[in-house]
């Protein structure tokens, strides 16, 4: 091969897209991914085999999860998880799509949609029942983060995030205005960062944090939040699972949603750079 050509295949493999969209300038990712193609698992994705990658997405393709009759179960798509590395406070974002005249639950929960889980539960733990499950959700048009920590029922100084309601508890953190009144693209953040622990007085810190932004305004701010107790010395986030989840009969009607350009990491990313406009 001429050096010439040599030089414009090198020029080639440089532009061609390798399974996300590069940000200039960011540092501190854990892992990305703008779904461009089915082969996630190569990327670090595991658990569930179906990836329906469709296009139009916020940048190129997207990942798409789909509900077609009143069973409650997703089609398309599998709820699919990511480990990366074991951290404290943990940031993410991505872009969401619910498809028009999208319907809710009905109910003060449900749908499901992605989670953080920590160290203190195996890669293939269900976020139901854990030792610390935070959820990143739309329900009933507005952004919610919460968390849940079922499993401490029995530990030493018990759970964290309310008590048990039926089997489940919850502390619950939503937006003060419906976010999610139409079927455009959305880009979501979250921010969750582990309080700190007395552990000469054996007690927690209420020095959490819990942050979520939609299209880049800040709507959900608490900064004094307690996750874990000293039963969790050394817990820290370690997985991401995305799980689109209606619950029996709470499924209203067929719909879809769509998720691109994730990123998850120890700082802020914010919204992605505006399309510039043709002249």
């Amino acid at each position: 091969m001429s050096p010439l050509k040599t030089l414009r295949l090198s020029l080639l493999l440089l532009i061609i897209p390798l399974g996300h969209a590069e940000e200039p300038g960011r540092t501190g990712d854990l892992f990305r991914e703008s779904f461009d193609d089915a082969l996630i698992d190569q990327r670090g994705w595991y658990d569930g085999k179906e990836v329906r990658i469709v296009p139009n997405g916020k940048s190129g393709s997207c990942i798409e999860y789909e509900w077609t009759d009143a069973s409650d179960t997703v089609t398309g798509s599998s709820a699919k998880r990511h480990l990366f590395e074991p951290t404290d406070e943990i940031f993410i974002r991505y872009y969401l799509r619910l498809s028009k005249g999208w319907g809710w639950s009905g109910r003060s929960y449900h749908p499901h949609l992605t989670h953080f889980m920590t160290t203190e539960n195996s890669k293939w733990h269900g976020p139901a029942a854990s030792h610390l499950t935070l959820y990143i959700e739309p329900v009933n048009g507005k952004l919610r983060l919460a968390a849940q920590d079922i499993q401490n029922k029995d530990m030493p100084h018990g759970l964290t995030q309310g008590p048990l309601r039926g089997g489940y508890n919850g502390q619950m953190f939503d937006s003060a205005d419906e976010l999610f009144t139409d079927d455009a693209w959305h880009c979501i953040e979250a921010q969750f960062k582990l309080n700190t622990l007395d552990l000469k007085n054996d007690k927690p810190n209420a020095d959490g944090i819990v942050r979520g932004w939609f299209d880049g305004k800040l709507v959900i701010a608490h900064t004094d939040v307690i996750l874990r107790s000293t039963d969790f010395p050394n817990m820290k986030f370690n997985q991401f699972l995305m799980a689109p989840y209606f619950g029996p009969g709470l499924l209203p009607h067929a719909q879809k949603l769509w998720i691109d350009e994730m990123v998850v990491g120890k700082k802020r990313m914010g919204p992605l750079e505006p399309e510039a406009k043709a002249p």
